[in-house]
């Protein structure tokens, strides 16, 4: 099954702000000159043959690489998207040499800005982190053809034209996170000791519904595989909850009690360091007598919170940490493609944590995957 997003193309005001560039802590010292010229004067009887040979001793092309991060409001440290995806550029750092940095937006107003900084910092390549940079994005591509850029969670679409857009310096990095929703949403259903499940998102854009979207379908499912009647609050395939933004934990929390508060045992927030608020709120329930449990998204709960390990049922990972390494690699090897990329259960570009799980559920959440792959079962709900 082929899920991408669909996004309004259009043309973001650059504003006249400057951001502050924060660079991986080891990266300090890779601008610094290095003193050459003076080694090279002392010896004036040096042979030209060692001197023509220096060069072939520079670092192989990996090593030259500069791979550059936009975030979205949410921060590098959210736990969450922003800090999943420069995990990636981490880990091109410590594999093939490359120097890394990234920009934080504090507002939307930040994302122009701060990709035009990278264009003129001489990026090879400018990942930006969210559906909100679309067309900052976009318009960064076109002024710029010669750079090279990669967007995570947008599928240009061209909404008047009714047809994809496609770039020759963009790379886009989508995933189809439904697929392992509705592995999380069908064992939420099987778990929950209430018969009522929630959800909610933090801005109700396509990469944060498809997720809910994913759930309801596991629960729909469950519901029709065992003649039961769970209940998600939070989304019901076109209109849901949503705080309104990827910051405010207190608005996580608020959702959350609410939500508590209406019976859900088990909750999965869309909204990046919001859900933080949810794992307070539902740590405090637990403490008070309740028996709650947070599904995380896009990495390991257990790993980005793991204060708080005990209260995670599962994770839905996005894989972007992979998705960007590997068009950072591409760009080094000089095999760098614009066009779609789709993370799937299949080519393991999205999945749950499964870790603990025992019993017929887990033969069950495996027989549900080979189900997808196959395109044997859809996971978005009807309608």
């Amino acid at each position: 099954m082929r899920t991408t997003f669909r996004t309004l193309a259009a043309a973001a005001a650059v504003a006249l702000l400057t951001a502050a560039c924060g660079a991986a802590p080891d990266d300090e010292a890779t601008d610094e000159p290095t003193e050459t010229e003076d080694t090279t004067s002392e010896d004036e009887d040096t042979d030209d043959d060692t001197t023509e040979e220096e060069p072939e001793e520079e670092p192989e092309a990996a090593a030259d690489i500069r791979a550059c991060q936009v975030t979205d409001t949410g921060g590098v440290d959210d736990r969450s998207f922003n800090q999943t995806a420069y995990a990636g550029l981490q880990r091109a750092e410590d594999e093939l040499g490359a120097e890394i940095a990234f920009l934080e937006s504090q507002t939307e107003s930040d994302f122009g800005p701060n990709i035009s900084q990278f264009v003129q910092d001489d990026c090879n390549i400018i990942i930006t982190v969210g559906f909100l940079l679309d067309a900052a994005t976009q318009e960064a591509a076109q002024a710029n053809p010669d750079q090279d850029f990669a967007i995570i969670d947008v599928d240009f679409f061209d909404f008047d034209a009714g047809e994809d857009i496609t770039y020759d310096n963009v790379r886009e990095l989508t995933f189809a996170t439904d697929q392992a929703a509705f592995l999380a949403g069908y064992l939420a259903a099987d778990t929950t000791e209430t018969g009522t499940v929630g959800t909610y998102g933090g801005i109700n854009i396509p990469s944060v519904t498809i997720f809910m979207d994913g759930m309801l379908a596991g629960v729909n499912h469950y519901n029709e595989q065992n003649g039961t009647d769970v209940q998600l609050l939070g989304w019901d395939g076109a209109e849901g909850s949503f705080t309104g933004n990827f910051e405010s934990q207190d608005d996580g929390r608020n959702l959350t009690d609410s939500l508590l508060q209406q019976g859900a045992d088990i909750i999965m927030p869309v909204a990046g360091p919001v859900g933080l608020g949810t794992v307070a709120a539902v740590e405090d329930a637990n403490a008070g007598g309740a028996n709650a449990q947070v599904i995380w998204v896009d990495t390991d709960g257990t790993v980005a919170v793991p204060q708080s390990e005990g209260v995670f049922l599962t994770s839905v990972l996005k894989r972007m940490d992979n998705a960007v390494f590997d068009t950072v690699e591409a760009k080094a090897n000089d095999a760098f493609e614009g066009g779609l990329y789709v993370g799937t259960l299949e080519n393991e570009g999205v999945g749950i944590v499964t870790e603990g799980l025992e019993g017929d559920i887990a033969g069950e959440l495996d027989g549900l995957r080979e189900q997808i792959i196959a395109g044997e079962l859809a996971t978005t709900p009807a309608g």
